[in-house]
């Protein structure tokens, strides 16, 4: 009986090295942004793992791996089998609202993040999709709402910050927003904010500062995937095509989802 015994707890205390070893190679992958890597061990995880809440994180990573290789079917499948998983868990909710209105169904989108919002009142990144999803719906007066309601809680969070001086810029207020970033830059100067400024000197047709902040962007965070669309954004402007499509690439490297970058395949194709 005690040999079964020992045999049984040699065998359980195996089957539980593979699996942490396993969700280390997992989240060492997706934290390297080798999302082919991370979408294998993920699925092994979720089929290995008997409890619920842990399968439904994987499920969740697996899904944000998928969606980032630009696979949006599979992502939907992976979020789904996560909230099967675990109905409360905020963050699957957060991302199925996200792709819902990556993909244009704002109603969807917002029936996922009103649910999340509902669990969690006062978490930050509820409200930002929410604010997306709104400022995609073209109703920047709740997206705004949304954005001020995070600063009663949250009064020095970056990016609603940054979202109110964007919905500023986005409707044609840019020296409103250029003040709101140098505000922000001088109390933090962190990758988001020059990336954010140099956004608005482009807007303006600054093409020189906006590549000196974009290279400062970069400097301060190189796996900031966005300084590098903002950067291509910034060399197509000023007919660097070639530059531009390169630094599209370091953006899919660092984690930035192929499938928004459609609007630049034509002009990439060609280089």
């Amino acid at each position: 009986m005690k040999k079964h015994l020992l045999f049984f707890s040699l065998t359980l205390s195996a089957c539980h090295f593979i699996t942490a070893q396993d969700k280390k190679l997992a989240e060492e992958c997706f934290k390297k942004a080798d999302y082919k890597c991370a979408e294998e061990q993920y699925s092994k995880l979720v089929v290995s793992e008997t409890i619920q809440r842990f399968q439904s994180e994987y499920y969740n990573f697996l899904g944000t791996s998928q969606r980032r290789l630009g696979k949006t079917a599979q992502a939907f499948k992976s979020y789904e089998s996560a909230l099967r998983s675990d109905a409360k868990s905020v963050s699957v909710y957060d991302n199925l609202a996200s792709l819902h209105n990556q993909k244009g169904n704002r109603a969807k989108a917002l029936e996922y993040i009103n649910t999340a919002i509902r669990l969690e009142p006062e978490n930050a990144d509820l409200y930002l999709t929410r604010s997306k999803i709104y400022n995609s719906s073209g109703k920047k007066d709740l997206a705004m709402e949304d954005l001020k309601q995070i600063l009663t809680f949250a009064p020095d969070n970056i990016f609603a910050r940054t979202g109110l001086a964007n919905l500023k810029k986005n409707s044609g207020d840019l020296e409103g927003a250029l003040k709101d970033y140098n505000q922000l830059l001088a109390e933090k100067p962190e990758s988001l904010l020059y990336n954010g400024r140099a956004d608005v000197y482009l807007k303006m047709k600054k093409s020189k500062e906006a590549l000196t902040d974009i290279n400062k962007a970069i400097s301060i965070d190189p796996k900031f995937s966005q300084s590098y669309v903002t950067k291509a954004a910034i060399l197509f402007d000023s007919g660097k095509d070639k530059e531009a499509c390169n630094n599209l690439d370091k953006a899919i490297a660092t984690g930035y989802e192929k499938t928004l970058l459609a609007d630049y395949e034509a002009k990439c194709a060609k280089k």
